[in-house]
């Protein structure tokens, strides 16, 4: 008995694809930011009337009312002390000598006081600054942006199998020695 195995034969294409995607068109535009700036100016008040009088240079007006002042202070010093010294004349019967001492305090001038006077004085100059103001206004706008997208491209080719025979099955069976 011989036998022989049946046996295909396959033969195979491959399939094949192709895909491309266009690009998208794409437009983008930005506006400018629309800005607006306004301002106040600055002040700057210096006052220097103050350092004038201290150097004695003083509009004459003022001049006139700072006399006027110290003359009547001046006369309101001398009336209090003619009072005083007057009660103390007056109550000469108590312990003192209020003659003598009241003689000293007319007849000589006071001690005139020692020391650095500043000329204008420190603070004369009086300074004011307002400083300016700012505003800033700022608009922005939004970009613009258009895009149009494309649809892939898609190509497909199939594949194929082809199956075949190669060699047919077969059996041979031999007797030998039959006898019927």
């Amino acid at each position: 008995m011989t036998s022989q195995k049946a046996m295909i034969a396959i033969q195979q294409t491959p399939g094949r694809q192709e895909i491309q995607q266009p690009r998208a068109e794409l437009s983008i535009q930005q506006p400018k930011a629309e800005i607006s700036m306004s301002t106040t100016p600055s002040k700057l008040r210096i006052d220097q009337t103050q350092a004038w009088e201290d150097m004695n240079l003083m509009h004459i007006f003022k001049r006139i009312e700072k006399f006027a002042n110290d003359g009547h202070q001046g006369l309101m010093e001398g009336i209090a002390r003619r009072v005083r010294q007057g009660d103390e004349l007056m109550k000469i019967e108590n312990k003192g000598n209020p003659i003598a001492g009241q003689a000293i305090e007319n007849g000589f001038d006071q001690m005139k006081s020692l020391g650095i006077k500043f000329i204008p004085s420190m603070d004369a100059v009086k300074i004011h600054y307002q400083p300016s103001d700012l505003k800033i206004d700022v608009k922005v706008n939004k970009p613009r942006i258009e895009a149009e997208a494309h649809k892939p491209l898609h190509e497909y080719h199939r594949g194929n199998v082809s199956i075949s025979m190669k060699q047919f099955s077969n059996l041979d069976i031999n007797f030998a020695n039959l006898y019927i």
